[in-house]
């Protein structure tokens, strides 16, 4: 369990591309994107709540999720965070920096995004490299079209680097994302620590 213990630390905390925003404003927005472990209640595991807001926008969030993480059943080296929705998302808005707002987040209120589980591989000592599950099924609507998901995320002990990009189901071609690279996060704030033992190894088990 040590392993899945240090990819939790390591993800967990608040991201910020201060300094990419302030070096090229034209085409980087100033984002936050947190990732906060998940009271065991929710899903007798371990979880986490993410969120992606503009920095000027805290209480908006552009992007909400809910993670079950689970160790992948054949792959020692790479961890699974599937992905939920929640009935009323606004209603946990904010989250990421008041934790106390997860205390109404209930399981039942919560729907599976079938296809959109983000695999982490272990590239080294708290080095992980992800991308949405293979398939293609990750669909999301943008500007009344629907297309597939392609996202790339590393994350390290002190950073985060990610690409989402929106693809035609039928054509392959790309419809939406960024076109200037990929986004650079700083971590700066570590909640890591808040995680313990505890809090991965309850009634844990390889489930895929």
């Amino acid at each position: 369990m040590e392993s899945i213990l240090k990819f939790a630390q390591t993800i967990s905390g608040i991201y910020d591309n201060f300094a990419q925003s302030q070096e090229n404003p034209k085409d980087f927005a100033r984002i936050n994107i947190i990732f906060r472990p998940l009271p065991w209640k929710i899903f007798n595991g371990p979880g986490f709540y993410s969120e992606q807001h503009y920095d000027y926008a805290p209480w908006s969030p552009y992007r909400q999720g809910i993670h079950r993480l689970i160790n992948h059943r054949e792959l020692s080296n790479t961890f699974i965070m599937e992905n939920f929705g929640c009935a009323n998302p606004m209603r946990i808005a904010g989250a990421g920096r008041t934790p106390e707002l997860l205390d109404s987040l209930k399981k039942e209120n919560l729907k599976k995004r079938c296809g959109c589980a983000m695999h982490f591989e272990t590239k080294a000592d708290r080095k992980y490299i992800g991308s949405v599950e293979p398939g293609k099924k990750c669909m999301i609507p943008r500007d009344g079209q629907l297309t597939y998901l392609v996202s790339e995320v590393e994350v390290t002990q002190d950073s985060w680097t990610s690409r989402d990009r929106g693809y035609d189901p039928d054509t392959n071609k790309q419809i939406w994302g960024s076109e200037h690279g990929q986004l650079i996060f700083k971590k700066v704030e570590d909640i890591g620590e808040i995680i313990t033992n505890d809090w991965i190894n309850k009634q844990f088990n390889h489930e895929r």
